[in-house]
């Protein structure tokens, strides 16, 4: 690194450290390197001072904190130090240690440094390295999220089938407590059930939510640009967190998730590689005291655990949760057809009509079903399971198609189609639930029910039995069957169901020709 003056470097840590600037404008603003000024800003990081007491230092006290390495060579010129570059790209070497490294540095130099001062020089260089990968995490501020990359064998009690369930690992930033969850798979319903869990098991929320780019959290990332899952999106609105994927191939990112998955897979996972698991649940009642028993863990260069980290700092910290659990939802858009409903799987949910022809965000839960345009919600319906069950609400429908439904309503109906006869009763239940919605089903049945004055109830009854057997649904359907009296006829040829033209008086039929 080039020295650069004392001045210089003071200038550099007040940018930073006062005013809260950018390395780049840090860099600008004071003419040191992009380099420099992150080296000293990391430089300052570790010794015991605060900015406003470090400014105020004499400059060979400042000099000496930020130079530990050059008064190390001045008080002990006598003994030689290290390698460190040497020494930093051995321990990349599988099976080294730095117990080793010093054995072979004193075999060399017996008068050198004692193990405690050889282990001391060396992480000091090392804290020296890659200040980009220096984060400082602030209580309650990121959750970090991911899936262990070991699986857990599920086995069925009754087909003896095995099934590998996933392991969610979240880690608190600033304390490092831990949470961990079984879940069958990785989509995205159980991702975003297992950050419900973990917010839950936390008893708060945190400011930023910190996940890999995993396809149940994030559709594409390009160009530092991430486009969220819609679902996944909606379960950060719900609670206010803000979703920041971890870049691509940027493994700082997410650092710190990745030290609590070795954690899990350590004092885990492993401990349960013996088991024989029957259920997801009970996996994860095997998981919970395993889990609390590893924040509870005594970190050695600390002396405290997690857990005490996280009463201390995150917990008091994190952002309360909302007063209502988030519920998994799917999204899909759709158009607003002229019957004013949007389809659903095999049913149909009435809006506005004024929103005829418009695109809307359709939001279905198992339970629910929200209807939005351009962000407000404008219908709001229960979820139904059996097909062909349509949701119509009184007040989305056009004044005349309400005064049709204030004055006729199924029972009503179907008490006029049982004055008839059970023929005419089952025309009209078919009628009214193959219908897109109820008030055309009204017109049809009011229609068909109205032959009865015309032809009387007992042939109307026999027309509606011939016009189920021929599975027609139709008032001019119905009306052919009556003129040409073909609820008399075995012969179903010359009952036409859906060609209008049959009716007409110029068409001779097959009786004509025999």
């Amino acid at each position: 690194m080039r020295r650069i003056p004392l001045s210089k470097i003071k200038e550099v840590l007040r940018l930073r450290f006062v005013n809260n600037l950018s390395y780049r404008q840090v860099e600008v603003l004071s003419g040191a390197s992009r380099s420099s000024v992150a080296e000293y800003c990391r430089r300052f990081e570790i010794i015991p001072h605060s900015i406003e007491v470090a400014l105020a230092l004499p400059d060979d006290i400042l000099d000496a904190l930020l130079h530990p390495e050059k008064q190390l060579r001045l008080r002990n010129s006598e003994r030689p130090l290290p390698d460190m570059n040497y020494i930093h790209m051995e321990l990349k070497r599988k099976g080294v240690t730095l117990q080793l490294l010093w054995q072979e540095y004193r075999e060399i130099h017996h008068n050198g440094y004692g193990y405690t001062q050889f282990g001391e020089y060396y992480r000091r260089y090392a804290s020296t390295l890659n200040p980009s990968m220096r984060q400082i995490h602030y209580a309650g501020d990121k959750l970090f999220v991911d899936y262990s990359g070991g699986t857990i064998p599920i086995v069925d009690a009754f087909t003896g089938e095995i099934t590998k369930a996933q392991i969610f690992v979240s880690v608190l930033g600033a304390s490092g407590y831990t949470f961990v969850h079984a879940s069958s798979s990785q989509n995205t319903e159980d991702f975003i059930d297992a950050h419900v869990k973990a917010f839950h098991f936390y008893g708060g929320v945190p400011n930023i939510v910190v996940p890999d780019n995993l396809k149940a959290a994030v559709i594409s990332h390009k160009r530092g640009v991430a486009k969220l899952n819609e679902s996944y999106a909606d379960m950060g609105q719900h609670y206010g967190v803000a979703l920041l994927p971890a870049r691509p191939y940027h493994p700082q990112d997410k650092s710190h998730v990745e030290l609590g998955v070795k954690g899990c897979q350590r004092w885990i996972l492993a401990k349960l590689r013996n088991y024989t698991f029957f259920s997801i649940d009970e996996l994860n009642v095997a998981i919970s005291p395993l889990l609390d028993a590893y924040n509870a863990k005594i970190i050695r260069k600390l002396g405290k655990s997690r857990w005490d980290f996280f009463q201390l700092l995150d917990k008091p910290a994190l952002l309360p949760l909302p007063a209502n659990r988030y519920i998994y939802r799917d999204h899909r858009i759709a158009t607003v057809g002229v019957d004013y409903h949007v389809q659903l799987g095999l049913n149909h949910y009435s809006v506005p009509y004024t929103y005829i022809k418009k695109q809307v965000d359709i939001w279905y839960s198992k339970s629910s079903v929200t209807i939005s345009y351009q962000g407000s919600v404008i219908a709001q319906h229960p979820r139904y399971d059996t097909p062909f069950h349509d949701s119509t609400l009184l007040e989305h429908m056009p004044l005349s198609h309400q005064y049709q439904h204030e004055i006729w309503n199924p029972k009503r109906i179907l008490n006029w189609a049982s004055s008839i006869g059970a023929d005419a009763t089952a025309l009209m239940e078919t009628i009214m639930t193959h219908k897109s919605h109820m008030v055309l089903g009204y017109k049809t049945c009011m229609a068909i029910l109205g032959f009865s004055k015309q032809y009387g109830k007992e042939t109307l009854n026999l027309a509606c039995a011939k016009a189920r057997e021929l599975n027609i649904h139709t008032v001019k359907g119905v009306e052919s069957i009556l003129k040409h009296k073909g609820y008399l006829r075995n012969d179903t040829a010359t009952i036409p169901s859906n060609n209008l033209l049959s009716s007409h008086g110029n068409i001779r039929g097959s009786d004509y020709f025999q």
